[in-house]
């Protein structure tokens, strides 16, 4: 996981680098969904284990929580095999930030270390940063 404070629009670059070398990279939000269509909302609430949409090149699933998230819950469910999940939103996780040569990571307690997008992937796919 690493902590994210601007936008996925941001990570592109890091995006399109993961998939040309073939390494997953998720994007979770911890913050309300914006309105959800109807009928998905709909069937969260009437009790389907998960409802999803499909259409111009997107997917969403909608899920009815039963109290709080659980963030290694989230990680589980929907980013398996993601060598790793860009948060945006307050988790205990190293921030990742875009830099004008490429990305900058401070692990908590430490000094920021500069990565291009090869060398962060290439972190990433180690067992640990």
């Amino acid at each position: 996981m690493l902590r994210v404070e601007s936008g996925a629009a941001d990570f592109r670059g890091l995006f399109e680098a993961g998939r040309a070398a073939g390494v997953r990279i998720g994007w979770l939000e911890l913050s309300a969904p914006g309105p959800l269509p109807a009928g998905l909302a709909a069937a969260a609430g009437a009790g389907a284990l998960r409802a999803v949409g499909v259409g111009s090149g997107t997917s969403a699933a909608v899920k009815a929580l039963h109290g709080e998230a659980v963030l290694a819950d989230l990680l589980r469910e929907h980013f398996r095999g993601c060598a790793a999940v860009l948060v945006a939103g307050q988790v205990d996780a190293p921030l990742l930030e875009p830099g004008p040569d490429g990305w900058r990571m401070t692990p908590a307690g430490e000094a920021a270390r500069r990565y291009d997008s090869a060398s962060l992937l290439a972190a990433l796919r180690a067992p640990r940063l």
